[in-house]
């Protein structure tokens, strides 16, 4: 054995010796009838009783505590305490029963004993934050939100962000925020920056366009696709390179996208956009009108599988797109990095998390709503009108997939 591991050897005994000569043993007195005097006995640790008291010629014996009894200290008593705590409505055993402690109880999540009651935590009202959370013993304290910040809902969890600055993103502010609601940034457009934020593909033409993608594929079904589509055809070399680089499953998508674009003024590519332009105005409604900040688009991003859309890719979204855009723009960019990503379902993933990075309520409720919209009957309808009636019996389609 090596001189260093046996003088560690030597001092972790000596260290155990020291931490047991230093633990003292509580005392208590005790008067024994037989040599008619007191004698100064031993205390039981936690979660033992006195069984019987020393004698001049003995020392205390303690036994264990019963099952449903505890001693929470050193004592000198005869019994236990018993485990007298009951978990009332609303509340759980946080910490069981046991020799050495009492029964302990807490209130759910998002509630705070008040008397004998679990209420709710109090939800600070629009303008004001949560400067200190709720916990199970202490209800939400709230303060309004001072200048140059705002809360635009009522949560028990939300505290005051930071107004954004529109002069740091190279932005005028149309609106100037208040407590309640955020600065309203925007740009002058031209028709230069129009086509910078121009979307190749829109939401409501991705759920659009992967209703045609079938459950099950046949080794040809892209050529037969592609062959039955009116217009100007996809050529087959463009043909080829989808199917080396995307998914069986994306490679539909991916030819219906190239054959929107390469005949924009045929009539069924026209008819199919009256359809859209339906949806795009459903998705709008529900979401083109939030106004999503900087750091909220960035947490969305995070939320989302893939390869993530950076943070100054962001910053130019917002400088050269409309509010009402900016969102659509970023999930686009998002779906290009990710090739084989469907956006839709990457979307409603992302929302799943969004609840604990205190997200807006209401955006997050908007974003589910075209979500469930886009997975919805309506556009199964738009698809089958505008899109199978028109092909009638040229292909033969499987089940269409639904979302």
């Amino acid at each position: 054995m090596n001189k260093f591991l046996c003088c560690t050897l030597v001092l972790l005994d000596m260290s155990v010796k020291w931490t047991v000569q230093a633990v003292i043993v509580p005392k208590y007195l005790h008067y024994d009838p037989v040599v008619s005097r007191q004698l100064l006995c031993d205390q039981c640790p936690p979660g033992t009783y006195v069984k019987q008291h020393c004698t001049a010629s003995s020392k205390t014996v303690c036994a264990p505590c019963p099952e449903q009894y505890y001693a929470d200290d050193w004592n000198s008593q005869d019994e236990c305490q018993y485990c007298n705590a009951v978990c009332h409505e609303l509340q759980y055993e946080k910490v069981g029963c046991s020799r050495t402690r009492n029964r302990v109880c807490e209130c759910t999540e998002g509630r705070y004993l008040e008397l004998e009651f679990c209420l709710k935590h109090t939800a600070c009202p629009l303008g004001f934050g949560v400067v200190r959370p709720g916990t199970p013993e202490s209800d939400t304290v709230c303060e309004s939100c001072p200048e140059g910040y705002f809360s635009n809902e009522t949560s028990p969890k939300a505290v005051c962000q930071k107004h954004t600055n529109c002069s740091v993103l190279g932005l005028k502010m149309v609106r100037k925020g208040d407590a309640r609601r955020d600065n309203v940034c925007q740009e002058e457009r031209s028709g230069k920056l129009d086509q910078r934020c121009e979307i190749d593909v829109t939401l409501c033409e991705e759920a659009f366009f992967r209703f045609g993608v079938p459950t099950k594929l046949s080794p040809n079904w892209l050529e037969t696709l592609k062959d039955s589509l009116p217009g100007v055809k996809v050529d087959m070399e463009t043909t080829e390179s989808i199917k080396r680089r995307h998914s069986p499953q994306e490679q539909i998508f991916q030819l219906l996208k190239l054959w929107k674009q390469q005949n924009k003024d045929h009539k069924m590519v026209k008819n199919i956009m009256q359809g859209i332009e339906h949806c795009e105005n459903s998705v709008l409604k529900h979401v083109g009108l939030l106004n999503i900040t900087f750091a909220q688009l960035n947490v969305l991003m995070e939320n989302l599988p893939g390869k993530k859309v950076g943070k100054e890719e962001v910053e130019r979204i917002l400088r050269i797109c409309k509010s009402t855009e900016q969102i659509f723009k970023v999930l686009n960019l998002w779906r290009i990095k990710n090739a084989d990503q469907d956006t839709i379902r990457g979307l409603m993933y992302g929302l799943k998390h969004l609840k604990t990075y205190h997200f807006p309520k209401m955006t997050i409720q908007g974003l589910r709503k075209v979500v469930r919209f886009l997975h919805s009957l309506t556009m199964q309808k738009i698809y089958q009108k505008l899109f199978l009636e028109m092909l009638g019996n040229q292909i033969h389609l499987v089940k269409v997939r639904r979302g």
